[in-house]
């Protein structure tokens, strides 16, 4: 019985991705949408284009789908931009900017693409720098399906409902990050409560809020330093736990904060978001310059330390285990029983998601791309790769590596998409797109 009702759980959270797309990745966190004959496989900048709208300023963040409301988030500066380059580089760190930011919020209409309305949540010269690549919008907000709450790491939240009334906000102060990166983890919302990770270098903490109210309703201090990690929430079958993966330690708390295990073995920068597929827990990280970039398969129950000994791959609580299969920048996806890695130099790799038995090595996905900031997505049958550049790769799942088709936006992209009634929602440098058959 226990088993039936875990199963028709992921299958509700699987029929609420195909109307909304309410966070990062999807109610499940996985980026895989439930099959659906009208999502496309087939575009450009004109082909199969339901609307394009600009969008001001410069956000990364994803765009997240509540009923008939598209809604991105985006900071506008009043300088010109400078435009970031592409690929991984040294030098993208940048000083404290002079001139007057506005952190906004748009709620695009569904149908039309048109601007419902904006808010402005803040607007001040910023505090702290970034890295060219990133922006002071790269978290990607999260609704209910009342209200919208958007989290800008070092400045605050700020909660609004369907017609843009403000419903509460809550400040944060200033903190430094790593070389002066920036922020990027996004919240996520379970039960009532709305979870925040904010790892920096100054006083690391994860902290739940209500989210009705926004007052905190516990808050732990972490052992960390700049991670940009989205938590995640576990639901298995012994109880439901919040993962957050960090440089020193991947840690699960129960919904009270309270620690349950730790994990060691991280690379120096934790950035994929974790999910679960087959009973089990994914955690990777794989910043390019370590020799550490670990890829866990992790089973539910854990206590304590259960960090791999010196030669282990697997232990009571960890399935399997990979030194050097962990992506710096995208999360990684299961499709079927295969796990998919999407590396940032533009290669992909499979493996059996229950063992971790390689079922491909490392494929070159183009000669032409060798950048890869946002996560894979997947429907039909299909994985979709987008690349930098604006390209999106289509790749057959299944044991065999098999490109498909490539689709192009001609237009820099980082953001992951989102999936939602039949379309498409792909956020470039400057636009929404909605793609639709």
């Amino acid at each position: 019985m226990k088993r039936f009702l875990l199963c028709a759980s992921a299958a509700a959270l699987l029929g609420a991705a195909t109307n909304q797309w309410l966070r990062f990745r999807g109610a499940a966190s996985t980026g895989v949408a439930e099959d659906d004959p009208r999502l496309p496989e087939e575009w450009s900048s004109t082909k199969n284009v339901a609307w394009k709208t600009e969008i001001p300023g410069r956000g990364w963040s994803s765009p997240v789908v509540s009923g008939d409301r598209v809604f991105v988030t985006s900071v506008i500066s009043a300088q010109p931009k400078e435009k970031a380059r592409k690929g991984l580089y040294f030098g993208g760190e940048r000083g404290m900017p002079s001139d007057e930011h506005r952190w906004m919020v748009y709620a695009l209409d569904f149908d039309t693409g048109k601007v419902v309305w904006e808010r402005e949540a803040h607007k001040a010269v910023p505090e702290f720098s970034r890295h060219l690549k990133n922006s002071y919008a790269s978290e990607t907000p999260v609704s209910d399906g009342e209200r919208l709450y958007a989290y800008f790491g070092n400045v605050g939240v700020f909660a609004f409902d369907r017609n843009g009334e403000p419903a509460w906000e809550r400040r944060f102060e200033p903190v430094k990050t790593r070389y002066g990166w920036g922020s990027a983890a996004s919240p996520v919302l379970y039960e009532g409560r709305l979870y925040v990770v904010n790892d920096n270098e100054d006083k690391s903490v994860l902290m739940a809020l209500d989210r009705k109210t926004g007052k905190t309703i516990w808050q732990v201090e972490r052992d960390e330093k700049s991670n940009w990690a989205t938590p995640y929430i576990w639901r298995n079958a012994r109880r439901t736990e919040i993962i957050t993966p960090g440089t020193n330690r991947i840690r699960s708390y129960d919904l009270d904060g309270k620690p349950l295990w730790e994990l060691g073995g991280m690379s120096s920068i934790a950035i994929p978001t974790p999910f679960s597929s087959h009973g089990l827990l994914y955690v990777a990280s794989g910043y390019v310059g370590d020799e550490k970039r670990p890829v866990f398969a992790i089973k539910p129950g854990a206590g304590g330390d259960i960090s791999l000994k010196s030669g282990e791959s697997s232990n009571e609580f960890i399935s399997w285990f990979y030194p050097r299969l962990g992506p710096y920048n995208p999360s990684p996806i299961v499709v079927g029983d295969i796990y998919y890695t999407l590396f940032d130099r533009g290669f992909f790799a499979a493996n059996d998601a229950r063992t971790g038995k390689e079922i491909y090595p490392k494929r070159r996905i183009s000669g032409e791309v060798s950048a890869y900031t946002s996560s894979p997505w997947a429907y039909n049958g299909k994985i979709f790769l987008q690349s930098e550049d604006g390209d999106t790769f289509v790749i057959q799942a299944g044991p065999e590596f098999k490109i498909l088709r490539k689709n192009t936006l001609d237009e820099m992209c980082m953001a992951t998409p989102a999936i939602a009634r039949g379309s498409l929602f792909i956020r470039t440098e400057s636009k929404v797109y909605r793609i639709a058959k």
